[in-house]
């Protein structure tokens, strides 16, 4: 070929491998496709306005989304402080604004609204409230920048709501609820009082304060420390003492004192008074404290509160929800208020008990004003039936508004009438021996056949312990002393040498598998029952001593019942209950003894009244069985050297309820537990009747 042409083919080729290189050219984006994707921003921004609302930030919902008709005609004080002030006013909490997304594909144009159908939901400290609206979102420049923004109103806060609009918030209290037990007995009841209080403005002379607190029967620095609360305002209502409407001697000498004001009110009324005080406890008027943890919730400086015991424990439940009442005030003369949003107050619960209120009666009149505890429960269900503290207190006096020298006068007495003993702990001495002999039958290490021969009335391992001893109270049992034998006569020495056979370790674990060192499943806070301070057995003179109950163990008088029950149920023993309305009962713990173990024990605990030493309870009219014990002092209320007495005990014949109660201070070792077996005895007779 010519050297020319072969030149010129080469020229073209490479014209054409060039050609083929080159990236086909961009076409080119018109304007209206250009803002096509522009407006599919729209969802975009209401979703993360709406983001803003559930986090209550209405600063950034202003400054970033607001287009600039909204802020012209409201401005940022509308929007941002006058929102913030009605939510706090409301109680606000957990704002959940939802939108349901368009089934199909909207093609939002620049020159037409964006609207999204929105939901409102809020809590209130009246319950929730909640509202459909739509969100309205505009394409315009704003702020050098072109995107989507809200047309906001007033109606975003409240449908209704306008400009100028004065927002007021009327709250109902409810009716709170009651406490009945099992038989429907009255335990806490509402009925008609009257709150007295001042009004500060029209009350301020000393003539005024003393005439106020003779017809109370206070001291005036009880009214000066009532007005003188951090949350009072000269026109406030000021709460000083309720007075229930039959007092109409009472409430006439208040109303001749000028300045004074009444309101009704409901009177919490306690019929079993002191019986019952540390479990139902009582109401008060709310404190400056708790009312700014709670004023979220609807409370307000004249209400009142649970103070103590399931009143307080229950007080959700009790209380009730307020109603509501939401008031817009128009800026125009001769304007009607209009009702933005109104709920109507939910009365509290009426709760049932499993306690018997007879029962309970019966245990704290049989302890007499001995300081002291006991419990009650049913052995098949886990159910408290009792739980009394002596001495005790009338809660109707703290209803009423308690004087500070009547308080000052409950809480010196010598005996302690406030302090909760059934919530403490003691050293349970003999009445933990069935729990032991439990755990020495199932682990091996008792034989209940066995006996052991045992002399005098002082014994040590191999004379090793140098001063100390275990002693027991009667060397006159004869040998050998079997497990019957050392329940019906207490024996110290042979639960001792058995604990010794147990071993430290099962010891341990025994006590764990009966709840020992947990918390105690129940609706108030019980000290729970401890083996060792530390929760190990150190020496062997530690484990004899805590084999029968002494050394550091320490239990709950409720716990110590609850033991009991799986020697009467087949081995298990249940949480203890204190509402009705639970329909099975919750098992705690089981297998903790075999049938023909317990059946040992009922046996020995019965022989321990008719032939033991516990004659008390020995009468005809109830075949009672139990274990009586008797130990030192841990809680000091009385001069040293005084001694607990126990009794834990139940009717054999229809084991029903297992009663265990403590006196502290009993000064007389050798009968102080069947002083105590001869009271558990007297109401169960009283029971059974």
């Amino acid at each position: 070929m010519d050297k020319k042409l072969l030149g010129i083919f080469a020229f073209i080729l490479l014209i054409i491998l060039l050609a083929g290189c080159q990236e086909e050219p961009e076409e080119e984006t018109t304007p209206d496709e250009a803002k096509s994707e522009e407006t599919s921003q729209a969802e975009t921004r209401a979703q993360q306005y709406i983001e803003l609302w559930n986090n209550q930030e209405f600063s950034k919902m202003y400054g970033s989304f607001l287009n600039k008709g909204s802020k012209d005609v409201y401005g940022s004080q509308n929007f941002v402080a006058w929102q913030e002030d009605i939510y706090e006013q409301l109680g606000v909490s957990d704002v959940n604004v939802t939108y349901t997304p368009p089934e199909e594909a909207v093609d939002y144009t620049a020159d037409m609204p964006a609207d999204f159908d929105i939901h409102v939901e809020m809590e209130t400290m009246a319950g929730p409230v909640e509202f459909d609206q739509t969100l309205t979102l505009l394409y315009e420049t704003h702020q050098e920048m072109e995107d989507w923004f809200v047309e906001w109103n007033p109606t975003y806060i409240l449908p209704r709501l306008e400009m100028g609009d004065e927002v007021e918030v009327r709250l109902t209290e409810p009716v709170r609820g009651e406490l009945v037990d099992r038989n429907d007995k009255p335990i806490a009841v509402n009925s008609d009082a009257m709150m007295v209080g001042v009004v500060p403005q029209n009350f301020n002379t000393p003539e005024q304060k003393e005439k106020l607190a003779r017809a109370l029967e206070m001291d005036v620095s009880e009214i000066e420390a009532a007005m003188n609360k951090s949350w009072v305002q000269p026109h406030y209502f000021v709460p000083i003492k309720q007075v229930p409407s039959s007092d109409q001697l009472t409430l006439d000498r208040v109303f001749a004192v000028p300045g004074t004001k009444q309101e009704p009110s409901e009177f919490r009324e306690y019929p079993y008074g002191e019986a019952l005080a540390h479990l139902i406890g009582y109401i008060g008027p709310i404190t400056g404290e708790q009312l700014e943890q709670l004023k979220d919730q609807g409370y307000g400086p004249n209400d009142m509160i649970g103070r103590q015991g399931l009143e307080r424990a229950l007080e959700d439940r009790l209380r009730g929800k307020p109603g509501m009442q939401v008031i817009a005030h128009k800026p125009a003369a001769g304007t009607d208020p209009v009702t933005l949003y109104e709920n109507d107050a939910g009365e509290g619960e009426v709760i049932k008990l499993t306690i018997d209120a007879e029962l309970q009666k019966s245990i704290f009149e049989s302890m007499a004003g001995e300081p002291g505890a006991s419990a009650a429960v049913d052995p098949e269900t886990g159910e408290t039936l009792a739980l009394v503290s002596s001495p005790s207190y009338n809660p109707n006096e703290f209803v009423k508004g308690i004087t500070g020298s009547r308080y000052q006068e409950l809480n010196d007495a010598k005996n302690k009438p406030l302090f909760n003993r059934f919530a403490a702990s003691y050293s349970p001495g003999s009445a933990i021996k069935p729990v032991t002999a439990a755990i020495g039958l199932e682990s091996g290490a008792i034989d209940p056949e066995e006996g052991i021969d045992i002399e005098g009335k002082r014994w040590q391992l191999n004379g090793s312990w140098g001063g100390f001893h275990i002693t027991r109270l009667h060397d006159d049992v004869k040998n050998p002393v079997d497990l019957h034998k050392a329940l019906v006569y207490s024996d110290n020495i042979y639960f001792a040498q058995k604990g010794l056979d147990i071993g430290r370790e099962d010891m341990i674990d025994g006590f764990k598998d009966f709840g020992f060192t947990e918390d105690i499943p129940f609706v108030l806070n019980l000290q729970p029952s401890q083996i060792t301070n530390n929760g190990s057995l150190g020496s062997d003179g530690q484990t004899a001593d805590t084999a029968y109950g002494q050394g550091q163990m320490l239990v709950n008088i409720l716990h110590l019942a609850a033991m009991y029950e799986p020697f009467l149920n087949g081995g298990t023993m249940y949480e203890a209950s204190i509402f009705l309305e639970e329909d099975e009962p919750t098992v705690w713990k089981e297998g903790l003894v075999s049938d023909n173990h317990a059946e040992l024990l009922q046996t020995a605990m019965r022989s321990a009244i008719t032939d033991g030493y516990a004659k008390s309870a020995n009468i005809g009219e109830v075949a009672v069985a139990g274990k009586t014990g008797t130990a030192e002092l841990k809680m000091r209320t009385g001069d040293a050297g005084k001694e607990n007495g126990y009794f834990v005990g139940y009717d054999s014949e229809n084991p029903n309820a297992i009663i265990a109660m403590m006196i502290e201070g009993i000064e007389d070792e050798s009968n102080g537990s069947d002083y105590v077996a001869g009271k558990v005895a007297g109401v169960l007779k009283a029971h059974k009747e």
